[in-house]
């Protein structure tokens, strides 16, 4: 971890969608986005942290969008584009991608939340050009490995999954089996 002190000024950029997918098809989780920000910005100094996600019928929105604000967070919000066929398209990569580019001159550290290959120009682009340290945060997993590759830093969230993700409570069993441990007991009932 060497390059990173406290005087650096970071802008954090999260791909709500490519994070909020990854951890759910690999995991069956949600984002601990208030871990994964700690992680962004490691003690440095927070210029700007911003939540692009798209409006979808899956995400409770206005309940999600207060919990990434109140984190931290200022959120990007659009619209699925559903066409004529039924095909379907939402993604934040070029404003993403723009918005990192305007505000690299006032930023020491990018920090770019996605394992989406399709941002390696960026990546090149902020170091070679503007002269950006650039890092990533992503699942392993289900990131590109040139991505990984391309960037100052690369942290996987899979080397601590139950920091980065929160488990959906289970539901509770009905039927003869009962939850002794909330009862102070064993199965037997004995304490």
């Amino acid at each position: 971890m060497t390059d990173i002190h406290k005087a650096q000024r970071v802008g954090v950029f999260v791909d709500v969608q490519n994070l909020y997918y990854s951890a759910r098809f690999v995991y069956n989780a949600h984002v601990n986005f208030k871990a994964v920000l700690q992680e962004a910005v490691k003690n440095r100094t927070l210029v700007r942290a911003l939540a692009y996600v798209i409006r979808t019928d899956e995400v409770n929105k206005e309940k999600f969008f207060d919990a990434l604000t109140h984190i931290g967070f200022e959120v990007r919000a659009k619209d699925l584009q559903v066409f004529y066929d039924g095909s379907k398209k939402g993604d934040w990569d070029i404003g993403i991608a723009m918005d990192c580019i305007e505000l690299a001159p006032r930023l020491d550290t990018i920090v770019l939340i996605s394992g989406d290959g399709d941002f390696i120009p960026l990546v090149e682009h902020l170091r070679r050009a503007l002269g950006c340290r650039v890092e990533v945060i992503a699942f392993g997993k289900s990131a590109s490995g040139k991505l990984k590759e391309a960037v100052d830093l690369f942290t996987d969230l899979d080397k601590d999954v139950r920091k980065y993700t929160i488990h959906p409570s289970k539901p509770k069993r009905v039927g003869k089996e009962v939850d002794t441990h909330k009862m102070g007991g064993n199965k037997n009932g004995s304490q």
